[in-house]
């Protein structure tokens, strides 16, 4: 989420909304289907008080995605399993590597800024002098006592 707290009744990919007759018609699959995946862990649908299935649209996705799997490429079920948890483990990761690229950005700017802090500190009485003779010389100026 960005920070701004959701409307409780505004329906995302995720809300479970799908009974599991719903679902079936909407992936394609037989109900029972549905219930063997679910017992397998394939997908994982919200439940309700009554331990009543609910499917989101992203599980809808889900089970279209394991049925053009299992029919189209011809891999079983442990091979399907293993794909979506690789699938879930490199979604983390790459918002883990987004987190930390922001954090690296972050620090970047910081470092940047106390530089700009240290450059300012430093001593005016020290200024470059250009001679035309020598490639450069470095001219103190001292004020004399009593000035």
């Amino acid at each position: 989420m960005d920070g701004r707290r959701r409307n409780p009744y505004e329906l995302t990919d995720e809300s479970p909304v799908y009974v599991i007759s719903v679902a079936a018609q909407l992936s394609g699959l037989h109900p029972q289907t549905l219930r063997q995946y679910d017992r397998l862990g394939l997908v994982s649908p919200g439940r309700t008080a009554g331990r009543g299935r609910r499917y989101s649209a992203r599980d809808i996705e889900l089970l279209r995605t394991v049925q053009q799997l299992s029919q189209d490429e011809g891999i079983n079920l442990a091979g399907i399993k293993r794909i979506i948890e690789l699938e879930h483990q490199v979604a983390a990761l790459q918002s883990r590597v987004a987190e930390l690229s922001a954090a690296v950005e972050s620090a970047a700017v910081a470092i940047q800024q106390r530089e700009a802090q240290v450059h300012a500190s430093y001593r005016r009485d020290l200024v470059p002098y250009q001679d035309v003779q020598q490639a450069s010389a470095l001219v103190v100026w001292r004020p004399k006592r009593g000035e």
